[in-house]
């Protein structure tokens, strides 16, 4: 899989409190992932990315919000979501700064 493959596959990390505590419970990550990606994907693009070793992949499809836009309805966009448990020993660093 050519480096190119790997940032359309993961798109970008989850960042929220639900995250955040299942990462801390469980040694799990959650991305945004395409919607055509499948879990052997997303565990080599993971795996080659960040250079750890995953267990499992747990992937879910997320439907947009219905919300009126300028008192005109409308429809946020459906997007891939995925969980990502890696070895107990590792840890992934997304360079955020606790403040």
């Amino acid at each position: 899989m050519s480096l190119n493959n790997l940032y359309t596959t993961i798109l970008a990390p989850v960042i929220s409190e639900k995250s955040n505590r299942v990462g801390e419970l469980s040694n799990q990550y959650v991305f945004k992932v395409a919607k055509s990606a499948n879990k052997e994907e997303i565990k080599t693009a993971v795996e080659k990315l960040f250079k750890v070793s995953v267990e499992n992949v747990s992937v879910l499809n997320v439907k947009g919000k219905t919300k009126s836009f300028k008192m005109r309805p409308g429809k946020r966009p459906d997007w891939k979501k995925a969980y990502v448990r890696i070895q107990a020993d590792q840890m992934i660093d997304f360079g955020t700064k606790a403040e």
